[in-house]
């Protein structure tokens, strides 16, 4: 895939640190602040898809309680840790 040209304005320690683990890695400083964007941007994807998908499951209306996810909670790392909490608030039923 063609590149563009992307310039930005580094603080120097910001860009020292950049150019010393480009050269660990035997690449150029421009590869490797691509990958770390590349990176950032597909962890800020993964994030927004997975708030999209919480809204969209809460909007169904059906919940755990707190007081279920907290026995569940205290029961881990103990010697009879409890299954993981099942549905139990569910508010559209009639």
């Amino acid at each position: 895939m063609p590149t563009l040209p992307f310039s930005l304005r580094l603080d120097p320690s910001v860009r020292e640190r950049l150019d010393r683990e480009a050269r660990r890695l035997d690449r150029s400083s421009s590869w490797l602040a691509t990958r770390a964007i590349e990176i950032f941007l597909d962890a800020r994807d993964a994030k927004r898809r997975a708030i999209e998908a919480a809204v969209a499951e809460a909007e169904n209306g059906e919940f755990i309680s707190s007081e279920a996810m907290g026995r569940w909670m205290d029961s881990w790392d103990t010697d009879h840790e409890l299954p993981a909490p099942e549905v139990d608030i569910h508010p559209h039923r009639s």
